[in-house]
């Protein structure tokens, strides 16, 4: 039911919404169309997301006001059956639109799409007929039937993949024994700073025999950066550790220092966008890597929106209410395969398909092969770029 307000109408329509927060932004006095179903549904999304506040960015529109803001003066703003949003979480914090799509697909609205790069801004409406589930910043047609497949997030927040990340602490691994052990990914430490020099010299080593076992890898880089600038060289050494390699797990940027972090947060902030926007520009999947502490007190919220996020929280249940792909909640595992504790990993994102479907992280290049090893033969030959890799699967 479309409902008609008077412009100056201040009733509250719901628990958490107003028919101010609906009103068209164009600064004339005019009536104000409203759908309860909109009221209703948002109402669930509120719920659904245990949201502190939502924040309704743009609801009604008159004519030429959807036509200045880009609208074609006839779509559901006008009709009174969209809004769009910011969500946020109780701890005050942003709602990723990727989190607020899967949300507002399981509620039913039928138009639903994320609006900007950033991942905060979310357009929803109570659209009769076909369903829209778009994303802007890939243009206005309908881009997925399915939001969780589309972002690759799990319904009921679910693991989907079983992990470990190594570093220099864990010596020689034997990959086809963490494989058999029920390891599904790997994140490797690539090395850190700003010199070709501080590669981790097992870098290789673990990329090459993780990849003749068939478990799908990442990798990391740990910073020392102080600035801006000097995050970009580190991101050029990284991206030159990388290159030619393909990656099924996003490569992440490790920032930890504590002579960083006393820069505060916006200089920090800035050292990871730096970092970040680089190698993404490059082609890669990239993510971000922090504690719960530091990604509340010391990272940007554009920056946990359009990053995946690495959260590492060593507990039974974290608290934190920001979105993760990936949780790292023990520094003190074991896993057959690798000589005392190994950081233990839990996958809630499908990065392998979204990565492999966006060809990025190397899967665009035709000039690299990694085949599946054969699993009835003890002899495995990988070519990655120009190089020939041969090694031995250890059978069970």
């Amino acid at each position: 039911m479309i409902k008609k307000f008077e412009s100056g109408d201040k009733s509250q329509l719901s628990p958490h919404f107003n028919v101010q927060e609906f009103k068209c932004k164009c600064g004339k006095e005019h009536e104000i169309l409203l759908s309860t179903e909109l009221v209703d549904k948002l109402e669930k999304l509120y719920s659904a997301l245990n949201c502190s506040k939502i924040i309704v960015t743009s609801g009604y529109r008159c004519t030429a006001h959807d036509k200045n803001v880009g609208g074609s003066g006839s779509g559901q703003h006008t009709k009174g059956n969209a809004a769009d949003i910011c969500c946020y979480s109780q701890d005050g914090q942003p709602i990723s639109s990727k989190t607020v799509c899967c949300k507002a697909q399981d509620i039913g609205f039928g138009g639903i799409a994320n609006i900007t790069a950033d991942y905060q801004y979310t357009h929803v409406d109570v659209r009769t007929g076909s369903k829209w589930y778009g994303d802007e910043t890939k243009g206005n047609s309908t881009v997925t039937s399915d939001f969780y497949s589309y972002f690759g997030v799990s319904k009921n927040n679910e693991p989907l993949m079983k992990g470990i990340d190594v570093s220099v602490h864990n010596g020689n691994i034997n990959w086809q024994k963490v494989k058999n052990a029920g390891i599904q990914f790997a994140i490797l430490r690539a090395g850190y700073g700003r010199e070709l020099s501080q590669k981790y010299a097992k870098f290789e080593e673990n990329y090459r025999n993780a990849k003749v076992a068939g478990i799908p890898v990442g990798a990391y880089w740990y910073s020392y950066a102080m600035t801006e600038d000097e995050a970009r060289l580190e991101a050029d050494v990284f991206l030159s550790v990388i290159k030619g390699k393909q990656f099924e797990m996003p490569v992440y940027f490790d920032l930890e220092e504590k002579k960083q972090f006393d820069l505060g947060k916006e200089k920090v902030s800035a050292i990871m966008r730096a970092f970040l926007e680089k190698v993404e520009k490059a082609g890669y999947f990239v993510g971000l890597y922090g504690s719960a502490s530091s990604l509340t007190t010391h990272t940007a919220d554009d920056i946990k929106s359009r990053y995946t996020i690495w959260l590492a929280h060593w507990t039974d249940k974290t608290n934190y209410s920001g979105a993760y792909g990936i949780w790292q909640y023990s520094s003190g595992g074991t896993v057959d395969g690798i000589s005392g504790n190994v950081d233990l990993d839990t996958a809630y994102t499908d990065f392998p398909a979204i990565i492999k479907n966006k060809k990025l992280n190397g899967f665009g290049n035709e000039q690299i092969s990694t085949p599946e090893p054969d699993a009835t033969s003890a002899n495995v030959t990988v070519k990655i770029g120009d190089k020939i890799y041969k090694g031995t699967l250890i059978k069970s």
